[in-house]
């Protein structure tokens, strides 16, 4: 749930919706609360705690951590679940309050439906004097992370590269855990923003972009392999190459699915049906099978959970290490480019280059809640005798291969449209006719 903090996500709210979250779990189960480094956070989390605690649900504390902290106690300790608070990427005046499964994962849509009919009804239960539960704070939580993912993520050949690495930290939580990380991974490394900034808990699309301007600055002036820059939990990741090149999100999928795949010769990986079809290309020269998902987070978790799966990334920044977690995660990103790349002798910017270029187009139309049905029959009425993929929304692909994905939002009054092509243009003219196919059911 998100809203504009003090406004939309009151402390009350946020007392109203733990005892809901706690009266879909059973008495005297554990719950783990985390949140970022700012004030709004911590004031929601505390009345959080409250709300659990008082609904017989004892709570491990972990304060400020990197989300996938969070994520990794939740589902490494006997815990029923998860909350963790952050301030909006983008908006320091909003916050998420985000609520996880027993595995680390965000909740399923069964599991949010189940939330919001206790939510709607107001039925909280209620501890018994007696039966008022316990609040912990864990110790040791980053030595156990860092143990953990060093133990089970591959950084053979590391120290014997030389590698020097920039990282910017962007003053959020992972900055918590990289120091210790560090110290063991055996990389000379440039540190920017590695500390916690209160003041500053997210980042605008211009600061993000002045940022990683300033980090390819550094790269290319320190002469380093690659820069990498964490969103301010820690979640997602950003990379520059060596020459101080950003590498958009897209084209670092690729990167990193090539990297993978070239290692692992075999298996599946998983990719939401947004991924340019490049990403097939890729698989297919190394001998690896993808498997589409729907673009739910929820959803490529549970795909990433299947054995012969080696590596998932939903196209955002956010890649999925199946050997350490079912979930996103920035820090084990970050600790498997490094092995990737020491072992590859190649840099990013090779490894790019390599990589056919993708020609992937979004858009997004505005379209009322109404007018949403009515939207996706139409598309299908007007993909006639094409060939259809409905994995999620509809992807209607045309005899030349060129396809084009119509998704309605879920949270917005708005339908986003997806289109490749084998040029720009052709992926433009595609993006353009279905956008009015779209555009013509609301007029």
């Amino acid at each position: 749930m998100s809203g504009l903090i003090n406004v939309e996500i009151t402390p009350e709210l946020a007392v109203r919706l733990a005892s809901a979250y706690a009266t879909t779990l059973r008495k005297g189960t554990t719950v783990v609360t985390g949140r970022d480094v700012s004030r709004g956070a911590r004031t929601l989390k505390r009345a959080v705690i409250s709300a659990l605690t008082a609904s017989a649900i004892n709570v491990q504390d972990l304060e400020a951590c990197p989300l996938p902290v969070a994520r990794f106690e939740t589902s490494r300790e006997d815990c029923a679940g998860g909350i963790y608070i952050r301030t909006t990427l983008g908006d320091p005046q909003g916050v998420d309050v985000m609520f996880l499964d027993a595995s680390g994962a965000d909740l399923s849509l069964a599991a949010q439906r189940k939330l919001e009919r206790v939510y709607g009804r107001q039925e909280y239960r209620r501890a018994f004097p007696g039966e008022i539960a316990e609040l912990n704070y864990p110790p040791r939580i980053v030595e156990t992370y860092t143990r953990d993912l060093l133990r089970r993520v591959d950084i053979g050949g590391v120290r014997e590269a030389g590698l020097k690495i920039v990282l910017d930290s962007a003053g959020g939580t992972a900055s918590l855990v990289l120091p210790m990380l560090l110290g063991q991974v055996g990389v000379e490394v440039l540190t920017r923003n590695n500390g916690l900034d209160e003041a500053n808990p997210t980042e605008t699309l211009a600061e993000r972009m002045r940022d990683l301007q300033r980090l390819g600055e550094l790269v290319s002036s320190s002469r380093a392999a690659f820069g990498v820059r964490f969103d301010p939990v820690g979640d997602r990741i950003s990379l520059v190459d060596e020459n101080g090149e950003l590498i958009g999100d897209d084209r670092a999928l690729l990167v990193m699915l090539d990297l993978v795949a070239a290692e692992r010769r075999g298996g599946r990986v998983a990719l939401p049906v947004t991924t340019t079809r490049v990403a097939e290309q890729v698989c297919r020269f190394h001998g690896v099978r993808v498997e589409w998902t729907s673009t739910s987070q929820d959803v490529l978790t549970k795909a990433v959970a299947r054995p012969d799966v080696i590596f998932a990334g939903d196209g955002r920044g956010g890649f999925l290490m199946p050997e350490f977690s079912t979930t996103v995660d920035g820090i084990a990103a970050f600790v498997r480019l490094v092995g990737l790349v020491a072992r590859t002798r190649l840099t990013l910017s090779q490894i790019d280059r390599r990589i056919p270029e993708a020609h992937l187009l979004r858009r997004s139309v505005p379209t009322p809640w109404a007018a949403k049905g009515s939207v996706m029959r139409h598309v299908v009425e007007a993909a006639g005798d094409r060939t259809i993929d409905t994995t999620d929304g509809v992807r209607v692909v045309e005899d030349d291969g060129r396809w084009v994905l119509v998704l309605p939002d879920p949270a917005e009054a708005v339908t986003h449209l997806w289109a490749e092509g084998p040029d720009a243009d052709g992926a433009q003219t595609l993006l353009e006719e279905w956008a009015s196919v779209v555009e013509r059911v609301d007029s």
